[in-house]
């Protein structure tokens, strides 16, 4: 009988060490603290996406045309162009770059100006360009003079001079002005005095916008700079136009306000009457004019002055062409208050109102005319009230029953 108790703490025994064992589990496959600690579900990794660097304003290689040395950065208008400092400044220069490109012994110097927006890159682009150069297909617009190339795209403009130009070289430059991207928004935009100019005999090559005296005078502007008045915000297109008795040319002045150009016309009609005796003296494009042909006119905010050697019939339909019309702009309205919006409610429960009245005097309509054709196809009245109905209870049968005489013996003999 001892085998008993024994085979019973032997089954206890091994039950406790069956129990046990699962709970050790864990502590053997625990990490040590020498391991490599990863993150656990719960955490969460936050990943720090930093911003592209800029792309540099010239490529370091452009269709087989390598740097010879790195790029000379331009930061201000004097060190890009020294001579023509105050005429970039006007246009916003907003900084550049310069490099020299090498290919099998031959050099390509590249210049480029980056300016605030589009407006003032065409300035700038038209303040270079010289009448008479060769118009290209470049950009948003180019021109050449031998071996030097001249575009402008989005806010930039490229100055290309080539050792030796070739038959590819207008092809790399638009290799060269694909890279450079648009500005967004309205930094894209053109200058909208530009619209006012009439297009029927425009030599487009010839054009020059200026915000300033500086740009102005570079660009080959008719009237003395202090006299059109840019220290008021005004801006100015020059372009010429190959009339039939002549060639003209159409200067348009842009005020902020009708009010400005109207005080200014006369001034610059006086001026132009004076003749030689004009204080400052004429300039150059004046002196060589026909006087007769001189004429100043003014619509809204824009004053137009021709010369050049066209008849005076031709420069006055020229002059006449420049017309200003507004452009109304839609001002947003502030959104709505709260009594606009009980006052809507209101009115649509009132709506709601009306159409389920309406619908109800129908209804009845239709259903009570309905009943009341129904009578009278039967021969009875429109309306129910003019029934003499009652009723009747037809008790002589049950009474005549009840007093007919019992046929038959009585019960009681």
């Amino acid at each position: 009988m001892r085998w008993i108790p024994v085979l019973v703490c032997s089954a206890l025994m091994a039950r406790s060490a069956a129990s046990a064992a699962p709970q050790a589990a864990p502590a053997k496959t625990a990490p040590s603290a020498h391991a490599d600690s990863k993150p656990s579900a719960k955490e969460t990794v936050t990943s720090v996406v930093l911003p592209p660097s800029p792309r540099a304003l010239l490529p370091d290689a452009l269709d087989g045309w390598v740097e010879a040395a790195p790029p000379i950065s331009l930061k201000d208008a004097a060190q890009a162009d020294p001579a023509n400092a105050a005429a970039l400044k006007e246009y916003d220069f907003d900084g550049g770059a310069s490099v020299t490109y090498r290919r099998e012994g031959e050099t390509l110097n590249v210049r480029a100006l980056r300016f605030q927006d589009a407006s003032g890159a065409y300035g700038a682009y038209s303040f270079y360009r010289k009448n008479g150069w060769a118009k290209e297909d470049i950009g948003f617009g180019a021109t050449s003079d031998h071996n030097r190339v001249l575009f402008w795209k989005g806010d930039t403009v490229v100055d290309a001079t080539f050792s030796h130009i070739g038959p590819m070289s207008a092809g790399e430059l638009r290799e060269l002005a694909n890279y450079m991207p648009n500005p967004p928004g309205t930094r894209a935009l053109m200058p909208p005095i530009l619209a006012n100019l009439p297009q029927g005999s425009l030599d487009g090559q010839t054009t020059h916008y200026a915000i300033g005296a500086a740009g102005y005078a570079g660009g080959g502007g008719v009237l003395p700079p202090e006299l059109v008045g840019f220290d008021r915000g005004a801006e100015t297109v020059t372009a010429n136009y190959s009339l039939r008795s002549g060639p003209a040319t159409l200067t348009i002045i842009d005020y902020p306000t009708p009010q400005m150009a109207e005080a200014q016309e006369p001034r610059i009609r006086d001026y132009i009457k004076a003749g030689s005796k004009a204080q400052p003296p004429w300039p150059k494009l004046l002196q060589e004019s026909d006087l007769a042909s001189l004429e100043v006119r003014r619509s809204g905010p824009l004053v137009a002055i021709v010369s050049g050697d066209a008849i005076p019939e031709e420069s006055h339909k020229l002059l006449e062409m420049v017309h200003y019309e507004a452009d109304l702009t839609a001002i947003p309205q502030p959104t709505e208050s709260e009594v606009a919006k009980t006052a809507k409610v209101l009115m649509s429960i009132a709506a709601i109102v009306i159409v389920g009245a309406s619908a109800a005097l129908l209804l009845g309509f239709f259903l009570g005319g309905g009943r009341a054709l129904y009578r009278i196809m039967r021969g009875k009245p429109a309306s129910s009230v003019f029934d003499e109905e009652f009723i009747r209870l037809d008790l002589r049968e049950e009474w005549d029953e009840k007093l007919r005489p019992v046929k038959g013996p009585h019960p009681d003999g």
